[in-house]
């Protein structure tokens, strides 16, 4: 299972070339893949989504399944997400419209001012349809409508316009989620193991901002195997924090926890006699409702002369 990064017709014919020498080998192991379409990027796919769309109810979820060279094209739709994403596409193009109807309307004062011989009073530099040009197409730019909105930077005076069929392709994507695989599962079934993905890329997440365990560059097989597992066995921890919060009914995350609970400290003191003393941070009453949400029992001053390991 593999997002829309690796998808290529060339990755495809790598994953079978696989599956052909395991079976020469005799090996009984089944090479299956459930991998993310990047539609956007091509229009592939307008007829198949067309008769998809066509045939199912808009406003309501739906998961349904085609054809795609020798795999199974699987495709989900989501109309919250669908209209949020379209929503948000046609006011990004709704203010660049506006800000290229106003760049025109600028323009043409100046022209209609220079026929006459009559000049208005205007803040700043006259406006050039060249600058005029590079500072919308910049706009457009830095919003990501490059792909819908054209700038004609090589015509003589400042122009645009908009790629409908583009536009139209693009309203037709939204809220679907377009998975292509060789499996036999069912379309809801690919549907949902593609989106377990998500969740393991929320653990990496965790891993690098939570739990804070940084890139470390090992050269020896054992360490390597041993970062792996400290890495892994501080995802399960976190896990296993969240599960019982939210079990428990608490609100807070295992990273809130983590901040309440690592301010409990153990002191080690000599004395003058070389007395070794030790003592634990008084624990709060919130602390304790933590340890409670937990299932475990807080710690005592007893507990610190006992090995951890």
């Amino acid at each position: 299972i593999a997002d829309r990064g690796l998808l290529s017709t060339a990755n495809i014919e790598e994953l079978d070339k696989l599956q052909t020498q395991l079976k020469k080998d005799g090996r009984d192991v089944a090479v299956e893949y459930i991998l993310a379409l990047p539609a956007a990027r091509y229009g592939d796919f307008a007829d198949d989504l067309q008769k998809l769309h066509k045939s199912q109810d808009a406003t309501q979820e739906w998961c349904a399944e085609t054809k795609w060279n020798d795999s199974r094209l699987v495709v989900a739709h989501d109309p919250v997400a669908a209209n949020r994403r379209t929503a948000a596409r046609d006011n990004k193009v709704a203010e660049l419209v506006k800000l290229g109807q106003q760049c025109t309307v600028k323009l043409d004062e100046q022209d209609e001012s220079l026929r006459t011989g009559t000049k208005k009073k205007s803040k700043g530099r006259p406006m050039s349809d060249s600058g005029t040009k590079a500072r919308f197409y910049h706009e457009v730019k830095v919003a990501h409508m490059a792909h819908l909105i054209k700038v004609d930077l090589k015509a003589q005076l400042f122009s645009y316009t908009i790629d409908e069929d583009k536009k139209r392709y693009l309203e037709l994507l939204d809220g679907k989620l377009l998975l292509v695989t060789n499996t036999k599962a069912t379309a809801a079934e690919a549907v949902q193991r593609y989106k377990s993905l998500a969740d393991i890329e929320r653990g990496f997440r965790v891993l690098k901002s939570d739990i804070e365990i940084g890139p470390v560059y090992h050269r020896l097989p054992q360490r390597i195997r041993a970062h792996a597992l400290i890495c892994f066995m501080a995802l399960v921890l976190y896990r296993v924090m969240r599960m019982r919060l939210k079990a428990a009914k608490r609100s807070e995350s295992p990273t809130t926890l983590l901040e309440q609970l690592k301010r409990i400290h153990q002191q080690t003191v000599e004395t003058g006699e070389g007395q070794t003393l030790t003592g634990l941070t008084e624990i709060t009453p919130a602390q304790k409702s933590l340890f409670a949400a937990l299932e475990l029992t807080p710690p005592t001053p007893s507990d610190l002369a006992k090995h951890v390991l």
